[in-house]
């Protein structure tokens, strides 16, 4: 399948100065074409030719592009119909359309169609063009920038999951501070589940290089066969099926972040040419004998022990030293089930904001009993499954996975760790639980409603455990009788 380079930029933060509109001239007489790159060029503009729809189209797959302007009368493809196509499969660039004809039906014809606007030619005078080309670009900025400060915003609200207040957490936190603008190679390692894009994702969009490209490769869904195309690109005609040159993930990276999802999976002769490219900085598409240089950051991640498999070697020691400069490793859920309770309310709000919905007491027993295989991932999905099932604003243990629901909840302790073999005293499972609850109840600065609806218990509850564990103030004689 090719590559959609266009759709898959990310949304450039305009305010730099490094930013260029990419402008594409589509018109079969070359003298038009010349004229409008002249005055796109003098805007600032990168600009690209075509004296066809079906060449601008194959080019289109190649280049990434912001802006077209087509002819409308061309031989093979007419304008409207190489503008439905640009619309149909890159719905993000603006196409405007020129006429030589003055033809209005024809132009309202193309506004349908999707157009930005329409300009007659001849140009008389030139500065029509220019400004023309102006607007058109001032809406593309206008477009990408709120496409820009979207994602950022939905990046920064996807990083508040590497919430929490155990120490592995923070410990990852803070290494994600220290390195979020540094060039610098990260391997981080974790269990499936753990949030190991998240933190990748949290060092790029959190330092300087936020408004670069984020590429993320899942080495463990390549094809075997494809993964050096995938990669390095390949040009046309290199094997059976490349009808067209396509750009590699590794270049359409350039100047930002390739993020290696599981890094472990890829097979050792692929390992070999990735090495090779971290040493020199540059790739060869399939089929080509030029090189490329690109300059990217590398992170990786991975479930498995690289030091155990280059060991063993199935994983190669001197590509696993240059991945491994920067080691980041995030603990699984089961070793910090004292973020359980934090990490359940922001679930709980985003998957149903406003609602209020809250844990009963033996629901949030059964999650702090259960050893959570899947990690974040599957507390996530456990209750998104409960919100979905569920009618009132309180989540009970039956609206749990019967996995969970089964989970030994016998203890009355909000965060009671479980490890075979263990002999938990209560006292130090009470030391668990007020450490939570002094945690949550600190974090939300003594709000008793949002610490009751953190920890999944009622009012009346929080008020006996705060007497109990003498946390806060309690001027109120009497705890609430109803649940909250």
């Amino acid at each position: 399948m090719t590559q959609n380079l266009t759709q898959n930029l990310p949304a450039q933060n305009l305010a730099k100065d490094d930013f260029r509109i990419r402008l594409l001239i589509v018109d079969d007489e070359q003298t038009i074409r010349r004229l409008c790159m002249t005055v796109g060029e003098s805007l600032g503009f990168v600009c690209l030719e075509a004296e066809s729809g079906d060449v601008a189209l194959a080019l289109l797959e190649e280049q990434p592009v912001h802006m077209v302007l087509t002819d409308m009368v061309m031989p093979r493809m007419t304008g409207l119909e190489f503008l439905e196509q640009v619309k149909r499969t890159y719905p993000r660039i603006e196409v405007a359309v020129m006429t030589g004809h003055g033809s209005v039906e024809t132009a309202v014809q193309a506004m349908k169609l999707g157009a930005y606007d329409y300009i007659s030619k001849p140009f008389a005078p030139l500065d029509e063009l220019r400004l023309f080309l102006r607007r058109m670009a001032d809406k593309v900025r206008l477009v990408e920038e709120n496409l820009y400060l979207r994602e950022r915003s939905e990046t920064e609200t996807s990083l508040h999951g590497i919430i929490g207040n155990s120490t592995g957490i923070q410990n990852v936190l803070r290494l994600i501070s220290r390195l979020k603008d540094t060039h610098t190679p990260v391997l981080i390692s974790g269990e499936s589940g753990t949030g190991k894009e998240l933190v990748a994702r949290a060092l790029h969009f959190r330092g300087s290089m936020a408004n670069r490209p984020f590429v993320a490769v899942d080495c463990g869904s390549l094809v075997p066969t494809l993964i050096e195309s995938e990669l390095f690109g390949y040009e046309k005609g290199a094997f059976t099926g490349a009808l067209r040159s396509k750009q590699g993930l590794l270049q359409s990276a350039d100047t930002g972040t390739i993020f290696f999802d599981e890094v472990g999976e890829l097979p050792l002769e692929m390992q070999a040419k990735l090495l090779r490219f971290l040493q020199e900085k540059e790739v060869r598409p399939v089929g080509s004998n030029q090189k490329v240089k690109v300059d990217v950051r590398i992170m990786a991640a991975t479930n498995r022990d690289l030091d155990a498999e280059y060991r063993k070697g199935t994983f190669r020691k001197d590509l696993f030293f240059r991945l491994n400069v920067v080691a980041i490793s995030l603990p699984p859920l089961r070793e910090r089930r004292s973020d359980i309770p934090i990490l359940a309310a922001f679930f709980l709000e985003r998957l149903a904001p406003g609602r209020g919905v809250q844990l009963s007491s033996a629901a949030m027993k059964a999650l702090l009993a259960y050893d959570w295989p899947g990690n974040v991932r599957e507390l996530e999905n456990c209750l998104e499954r409960a919100v979905a099932l569920g009618d009132q604003r309180i989540i009970e243990i039956n609206d749990l996975p019967p996995s969970i629901a089964r989970s030994d909840s016998e203890t009355e302790m909000l965060d009671a760790p479980r490890f075979p073999g263990a002999d938990l005293r209560t006292t130090d499972l009470e030391d668990i639980e007020r450490a939570t609850i002094e945690r949550v109840f600190s974090q939300v600065k003594g709000d008793k409603v949002r610490a009751g609806k953190m920890l999944g218990i009622s009012r009346a509850t929080l008020y006996r455990k705060l007497k109990r564990y003498n946390i806060g103030t309690h001027e109120e004689a009497q705890p609430p009788s109803t649940l909250q």
